[in-house]
């Protein structure tokens, strides 16, 4: 794919195209959470371990793909791993589109996911390559920022649709018209793509993975198991909280899941969002391993609020838990950030190698909404099931006070 004849841009209106970029990648990425109750009324599901199976087979293939896609991204450069990633979207969004059974829903967020990986793989680089490795911290917070707006959007969107259903939706099914919303969206990123030029890609030493022999030596390390099962468990956490909060709802305080219900998914996101440009202030005055302790405290009472307040105890009207549950993605914020950092300074080499074993770990978001849901089917009760949440909070409190960085976040009161 030559980049001759292109259009070029100047950094600014790159930096703008790979934040519409992200912005696409999270709205489809995390609009599951608010479809669950749909999905699960559509087809009838009968438990809801056939409901996890959905979140599950999304984030199985980014442990199919991430590694193929690094490789692929030098054989054949970021602007056709671009091209790519979009269009396997695109053709798993199209593919539900048309032919909406669940066994073909499974294989469009699979098919959707292993483009995801490969977006995901290449943004990264190329968001450093573009901004400049000076300004690279800020444009990437910029980018989980932009992250965070999407997904707290995509429920609001959802919740349109199915209120204001399309002419073109099945019927019953008001919910199908997102996958043509998506094919729209995804033609108009692959037009953009294609008359981008981007700027070619040059890997850090950070940023590229080691031979067999690092991978072999961080193995070895009992460190490495414990933080990478860390990040297995926040992703856990996270895809178990927003895939179960509105069918919770609607099973435990009767919320509609296509308004209220979605209200709430979209607001774990935003608070989420809030609490990490709150973060950016706290990790300057706090050390990271105290702050880390905090949020899981916070994130585990909140989640008991919300999971144990009975109905009749309101707020404006309101259930508790119409308030705690997203509550807990504030709690939560700072997590995933704290993990990677605390895990990349507690070792003295093979800091690629080490990122990718780490990467590989967020394939607990498949295994989080599903183990929940088959400890809901196994007691009959999703209340308990989402108690296994705690487990994992549990275990990342217990990193928070056993981790041993070699390097510190800088605070404010640090002297040079």
């Amino acid at each position: 794919m030559s980049n001759k004849g292109k259009i070029g841009f100047n950094r600014i209106g790159l930096l703008a195209i790979i934040m519409v970029f992200w912005f696409v990648i999270s709205f489809i990425t995390n609009i599951l959470g608010p479809l669950i109750p749909d999905i699960i009324n559509t087809f009838n599901l009968s438990k809801l371990t056939l409901a996890g199976f959905i979140p599950t087979s999304f984030f199985v293939a980014y442990a199919v793909m991430s590694i193929p896609a690094g490789i692929l991204i030098e054989k054949v450069g970021e602007k056709v791993v671009l091209f790519i990633g979009f269009s396997i979207v695109l053709a798993g969004s199209v593919l539900f589109a048309f032919l909406h059974t669940y066994p073909v829903l499974l294989v469009s967020c699979f098919v959707i996911g292993l483009g995801m990986a490969m977006l995901q793989t290449v943004m990264n680089p190329l968001q450093r390559t573009v901004g400049g490795e000076e300004n690279y911290a800020f444009v990437s917070d910029c980018s989980q920022v932009v992250f965070s707006a999407a997904s707290f959007i995509s429920p609001i969107v959802y919740s349109y649709y199915v209120t204001n259903p399309m002419s073109f939706a099945p019927e019953g099914m008001p919910w199908i018209s997102l996958y043509y919303l998506f094919g729209f969206i995804l033609v108009a990123i692959l037009a953009v793509v294609l008359v981008t030029r981007f700027p070619k890609i040059e890997l850090k030493s950070d940023e590229k993975s080691g031979d067999k022999s690092s991978f072999m030596e961080l193995f070895g390390m009992r460190k490495v198991w414990l933080f990478a099962l860390a990040l297995f468990f926040y992703t856990g956490t996270e895809q178990g909280m927003s895939n179960n909060i509105s069918l919770f709802l609607e099973r435990y305080h009767g919320v509609d899941p296509h308004t209220l219900g979605a209200t709430c998914v979209s607001w774990f996101w935003g608070s989420m969002l809030i609490g990490c440009v709150i973060g950016l202030l706290l990790l300057k005055l706090i050390d990271s391993k105290q702050l880390l302790k905090i949020c899981c405290v916070l994130s585990a009472a909140v989640l008991a609020a919300g999971l144990f307040a009975p109905d009749s105890m309101r707020i404006a009207g309101y259930p508790v838990a119409v308030f705690a549950l997203p509550a807990v993605g504030f709690a939560m914020s700072l997590m995933f950030p704290i993990i990677m950092s605390l895990a990349l300074n507690s070792v003295s080499k093979h800091h690629g190698s080490f990122a990718g074993i780490m990467c590989s770990a967020i394939v607990g978001g498949a295994a989080g909404p599903l183990l929940v849901s088959m400890l809901s089917d196994a007691v009959s009760s999703q209340r308990i099931g989402m108690c296994l949440i705690f487990i994992f909070i549990a275990y990342i409190l217990f990193i928070a006070f056993w981790a041993k960085p070699i390097v510190k976040n800088k605070l404010l009161t640090d002297k040079d």
